[in-house]
């Protein structure tokens, strides 16, 4: 099961600032970027001035693999937008460069969500200009 939009109110767009601009031009060209520290190497999510490690601000856009875990998840009922239409799942997704990434799952019934459960990214361009990673299940 996928979120379901409705055509009659817009759907609510992620503020775009200088420090995710790379996130959300890397998912309008179906790629999932995260930032990484030239210095040390950690990946850094959400995006954010310096390196939380080791404080550089010296940090490049870098490609995520798309695949991870279901680290938590929730199932909405009612909607809290009337964009959405409920039911839809929102799940925490440790991806295997170890940041966290939060958003929906696709042609997978709430039910069937488990904690665990190996995810890959799929993109989902939900309006002009909007494409939103998303994740199915593996296998």
């Amino acid at each position: 099961m996928s979120v379901q939009y409705s055509s009659e109110e817009p759907v609510p767009a992620p503020p775009l600032v200088w420090e995710n601009a790379g996130f959300w031009e890397g998912a309008k060209s179906h790629q999932l970027l995260f930032q990484r520290c030239k210095e040390c190497g950690t990946w850094v999510h959400p995006p954010r001035p310096a390196c939380p490690k080791c404080r550089s601000f010296e940090k490049e856009w870098s490609p995520s693999s798309g695949k991870g875990v279901v680290h938590s998840f929730v199932t909405y009922r009612e909607s809290p937008h009337p964009a959405f239409k409920a039911p839809y799942s929102v799940v925490l997704v440790e991806m295997e460069e170890g940041v966290r990434l939060i958003s929906n799952m696709v042609d997978t019934a709430p039910d069937d969500i488990s904690i665990g459960m190996t995810v890959e990214v799929v993109f989902d361009d939900i309006a002009e200009g909007l494409t939103l990673p998303k994740f199915r299940k593996v296998g």
